[in-house]
């Protein structure tokens, strides 16, 4: 066989289960030296699952792969790694407290003498730098970790991987907290990388960045590869149908008409040094008002502020329902706001707690006081039922299952779904669909259309222009800390291009 025509991996009738459930069917594919492919599928449809067993975290229950023509059958990370597979995970493998050099070598520190166990620093620093100027990463090799940026964290994870000469890298869900410019140095990197023949397997929810950068796309869906193509033959309408099975004839829902205004939020000139300037806003009840801007413009620093998350030690007044407020957490959930946190795991969920639990934990929170306040069981579970139809949590176990055991979409879910057991008068949402895939974003667009039809005051933080064009009926621009902008619906929609370049002009004056 021509060595050109042999893939430089493949893989097929890759099976495997958990517990006697079966999670993978006959999965195949390959990837060519220097190609860039595209894994993309629904929360739980056996991404995660395929790329360990590429990776050597587990192992398959039948199946073959083989690299470069070779047998390839990893056992554990190691395998992967020196076979010339690596793998840079959504969750970062770095340790803050360590130098940036120590974080590269860790494991595979360079010796002063063979046989003796003394670390040669001045070749750890050598090498590190070298690796760093692979990918673009200008940063000390003795510089603290705690110290780098998102972006650089993430370039360092590529130059640990790419220090050890791999064929070919995994990056799963790589831009999940970067800003614009540092996803497109992280795709110029991925583009040097493709030229040196190294081929690139990447997981993302993001269709356009996928649909833009790769060469041909896997859609994975229940366990199954159902497509396999050149992506140039794939249209996004094509893509959704494949992920989800079905047609997504519209992802958006209607945005419920809005009758007389009635301010359920005001804020008039709120201040709070280094981080806001003088906002301005009102949210009335049924509407959908959505907030625009660039990392760092100061969206997520005002909405933890409305919910006492925040310290306000500025100027300014918030008047909620027609009275003045101070808000702290405590008084917010009295007074029924809810808040969704963009961080859905570290501060949205109780990871090894019971869906059950999870989902009755702010109606708890206000069922009393001290030692002893007594629990219906049977209405907690009847609650989080309810919810978890409502929201169409797919769980088999609302009771026994941790809330870790669930995709990130059904996890997102439950963080929503917790705030509807006692019914809100204003939502705040931060980033609802962050990593999570377009069946799971349509069903949380139609929650939030139906809150908003139930008369719900509702604040949309969202780095998806077109998700808060489809979504709202205003849409304020934040930058620098400043409402610089406020953009009504029109039959048209919104005019996409001015709330951009009031978002990223570089002189702009509060509105």
């Amino acid at each position: 066989m021509d060595a050109k025509a042999v893939p430089l991996f493949e893989c097929s009738g890759i099976n495997k289960s958990f517990s006697g459930t079966q999670v993978l069917f006959d999965v195949g594919f390959a990837i060519k030296a220097g190609e860039f492919l595209g894994v993309i599928g629904e929360n739980g449809s056996g991404k995660s699952t395929t790329m360990n067993i590429i990776g050597g975290i587990l192992r398959p229950d039948s199946g073959e792969m083989r690299l470069n023509g070779d047998a390839y059958v990893p056992t554990q990370p190691n395998d992967a790694m020196e076979a010339g597979i690596g793998f840079i995970h959504q969750e970062l493998n770095i340790f803050g407290n360590m130098s940036v050099a120590d974080n590269m070598m860790i494991g595979r520190y360079p010796r002063r003498w063979e046989k003796l166990p003394f670390i040669n620093h001045r070749a750890k620093r050598l090498a590190t730098a070298e690796a760093l100027k692979r990918v673009g990463l200008d940063v000390s090799p003795d510089a603290p970790c705690w110290s780098l940026a998102p972006g650089e964290r993430q370039l360092l994870e590529i130059a640990k991987v790419v220090s050890q000469n791999p064929r070919m890298i995994i990056f799963d869900e790589p831009t999940t907290s970067l800003t614009e410019p540092e996803c497109r140095r992280l795709f110029e990197v991925i583009a040097d990388l493709q030229a040196q023949g190294i081929g690139i397997v990447y997981i993302s929810h993001v269709l356009s960045d996928v649909q833009r950068l790769s060469d041909r796309i896997v859609v994975l869906r229940d366990g199954h590869a159902v497509k396999s193509t050149a992506t140039r033959d794939l249209t996004r309408d094509g893509i959704v149908e494949a992920m989800v099975g079905r047609p997504v004839s519209q992802l958006y829902p209607d945005v419920p008409p809005l009758g007389e205004r009635r301010p359920v939020i005001e804020v008039q000139g709120l201040t709070q040094p280094r981080v806001l300037k003088d906002v301005s806003f009102s949210i009335a009840a049924g509407e959908v008002l959505g907030v625009a801007g660039l990392m760092g413009s100061g969206r997520s620093e005002l909405a933890r502020i409305l919910f006492g998350l925040d310290p306000h030690d500025g100027t300014g007044t918030i008047s909620y329902e027609g009275a003045p407020f101070d808000p702290s957490p405590r008084d917010c959930v009295s007074k029924r706001m809810a808040f969704l946190t963009e961080d859905r795991r570290h501060e949205g969920l109780l990871l090894t707690q019971s869906l059950t639990t999870n989902l009755e934990l702010v109606h708890l929170s206000g069922a009393g006081s001290g030692a002893h306040v007594p629990v219906d069981r049977k209405q907690q579970v009847s609650n989080a039922e309810d919810v978890a139809h409502r929201l169409r949590i797919k769980a088999r176990d609302l009771v026994r299952l941790p809330a870790k055991s669930l995709s990130g979409g059904n996890q997102q879910k439950v963080v929503l779904g917790k705030w509807l057991v006692d019914a809100p008068r204003l939502f705040i949402l931060d980033e609802p669909t962050r990593g999570i895939d377009v069946g799971a974003k349509e069903e949380i667009y139609r929650v939030i259309a139906e809150l908003a039809g139930q008369g719900l005051a509702v604040m949309l933080i969202s780095s998806e222009l077109e998700e808060l064009a489809g979504l709202s009926h205003r849409i304020m621009v934040m930058s620098r800390g400043m409402n610089v902008g406020v953009f009504e619906r029109q039959d048209g929609g919104f005019d996409r291009a001015a709330i951009m370049a009031r978002a990223t002009a570089a002189d702009v004056e509060a509105a």
